[in-house]
């Protein structure tokens, strides 16, 4: 029986979180899997790693997709967002916290591309009065994403219930954000 590629991604980026200087061998228990298994699917950690940046770059990305970004109210379009984002707050999370990620060429521009479809999101609300003009469109994106890293973490953790998680990010951003009377 073939081991399921994305249940040990989910497992290694699970584990990574908490420790990021876990061994093949940890994450390897933590997926329940040998180290020899682990290591035909992945042959060593730079491999693993850059599997997780891809595949969390890809879940983003899918989200991103699925949310309605047309929407015309721009604080609606956002919390659809941060619901579709929140199933890969733990991949989200693990992209803010892996440096070896950095320079990455095809996940730079991954992220510059899912960053701006976002901000224009953002400007769109700008223009239409709903958001705030004093904070640029791409810090607010920017801490969209890691408003939804932190929730996912605060969920993990259990310091905030997964069903109150896409509120309290929406929430907390667009008090922060967007423009009042």
């Amino acid at each position: 029986m073939p081991t399921d590629h994305e249940h040990v991604l989910r497992a290694a980026v699970t584990l990574l979180l908490r420790r990021p200087a876990s061994s093949m061998d940890e994450i390897a228990r933590a997926a329940g899997i040998s180290r020899a298994t682990l290591h035909r699917m992945f042959p060593g950690r730079p491999a693993l790693i850059t599997a997780l940046g891809v595949e969390a770059s890809a879940r983003i990305a899918r989200a991103i997709d699925t949310a309605d970004l047309d929407a015309e109210d721009v604080p609606e379009a956002l919390r659809g967002l941060v619901g579709q984002l929140m199933p890969c707050a733990e991949y989200l999370a693990f992209l803010y916290g892996e440096s070896s990620l950095v320079g990455d060429p095809d996940l730079e521009q991954a992220w510059s591309a899912m960053d701006e479809q976002v901000a224009a999101v953002i400007r769109r609300g700008q223009e239409n009065g709903s958001m705030r003009v004093d904070l640029t469109a791409q810090w607010v994106s920017e801490a969209l994403f890691a408003f939804v890293a932190a929730a996912g973490w605060a969920v993990h953790e259990g310091r905030l219930a997964g069903r109150d998680a896409a509120r309290s990010v929406t929430e907390l951003l667009l008090g922060g954000a967007k423009r009042h009377g």
